[in-house]
């Protein structure tokens, strides 16, 4: 059925991430996009390979404002979801999909308790965003698509919504496997970022790749547990595909270690590590990194 109206979309969370998206969204000028935000804004600038979108944008400080909208885009830090609840509960409802644009695995069980009967739309993020003030983001590719959903009926409604930006989108029928693979990059990119305070340049290094490697063959046999169909050489081709983003292209880790924000990682080395344990397969690298990271995590 078609909308009367302009689809309404709601950005929760304005990082690189949901500023990115949330341009590019309003850009098109074919929707009705608000942007969730603890900062008030009413313009939102993003840089982009080929262009740089400047343009007006409607922003929401306070929950109790929000109305129930056709998508919900959760852009939070996984381990933020809790604390956007209240907003999540105001914009779902029964048709209402939300598109969740975090790491890790296990979307709909993560946004279960707060979505009511809203439909969940697992989506792997794969571009590279820098938020660079407020209202100003710097968007770039890290691969042949920026976004992968499952190839049904609401992965394709995603994939329509997202049409005319430069945002290409991967459906598939094997989401698992692409949840897995993304979530192999991200226990390495990220930590090892974090923890050296070094953008991915770090990765040239030889000692680190050998290490990359070590830690991401340990995280295949718990990714071919779970149902992922990863390739014998998994941990040498995730490695290459790190290799190709910029060197001097931060994570999100290590932008929030450098903030002393608190730091994802539960989501992601806790992850692997919570289904080793799950699988009784043992992950000491992954639980090493795990240890380290959540020391820092604490005194931010």
């Amino acid at each position: 059925m078609k909308h009367q109206n302009p689809v309404t979309i709601a950005v929760v969370g304005l990082g690189a991430i949901g500023g990115v998206i949330a341009g590019s969204l309003a850009a098109l000028g074919r929707y009705d996009v608000t942007v969730c935000v603890r900062t008030p804004i009413d313009r939102l600038v993003v840089e982009r390979p080929d262009d740089t979108v400047d343009i007006s944008i409607r922003a929401l400080t306070d929950a109790a404002d929000a109305e129930p909208v056709d998508w919900v885009l959760l852009c939070t830090k996984a381990h933020q979801t809790p604390m956007v609840a209240e907003w999540l509960t105001r914009l779902c409802g029964p048709r209402t999909r939300v598109a969740v644009l975090q790491n890790g695995i296990g979307h709909a069980e993560r946004l279960a308790p707060f979505i009511g009967t809203a439909t969940v739309v697992p989506t792997i993020v794969y571009y590279n965003g820098e938020r660079l003030a407020p209202d100003r983001m710097r968007f770039r590719r890290a691969g042949q698509y920026e976004l992968a959903v499952r190839d049904d009926v609401n992965g394709q409604a995603f994939a329509s919504l997202i049409e005319g930006t430069p945002m290409r989108v991967l459906r598939s029928a094997d989401f698992v496997t692409l949840a897995w693979r993304k979530l192999l990059i991200n226990i390495v990119a990220n930590p090892i970022t974090a923890l050296t305070l070094q953008r991915q340049a770090v990765f040239r290094r030889e000692g680190i790749k050998a290490l990359c490697v070590a830690v991401l063959e340990e995280a295949t046999v718990v990714g071919r547990a779970d149902g992922a169909q990863l390739a014998d050489d998994e941990a040498t081709q995730i490695l290459a595909t790190l290799l190709t983003y910029p060197a001097d292209a931060g994570t999100s880790m290590y932008f929030d270690r450098l903030a002393g924000r608190p730091l994802e990682v539960e989501t992601l080395t806790g992850a692997v590590v919570a289904c080793g344990e799950r699988f009784g397969i043992p992950t000491p690298l992954n639980r090493m990194l795990l240890v380290l990271l959540q020391a820092i995590s604490d005194a931010a």
